[in-house]
């Protein structure tokens, strides 16, 4: 689990907010999990583009 965080601010439409809100819901996730499971996806795809390593075995369950 990570221990220091920052925050991100982001615009989503309402209603893409809510349903997604609502997947999450239906598997006992919230939101900040998803979101930070799917920068760590993003991230172990893409690091390369900058030279960067990915972040191998980081796991963030809250």
């Amino acid at each position: 689990m990570e221990t220091n965080t920052a925050r991100l601010t982001l615009l989503i439409d309402p209603d893409k907010k809510r349903l997604f809100e609502q997947i999450c819901a239906a598997q006992d996730l919230t939101s900040s999990q998803v979101v930070r499971r799917l920068i760590r996806e993003y991230i172990d795809q893409h690091a390369d583009l900058i030279g960067q390593r990915a972040l191998a075995g980081e796991t963030d369950e809250n």
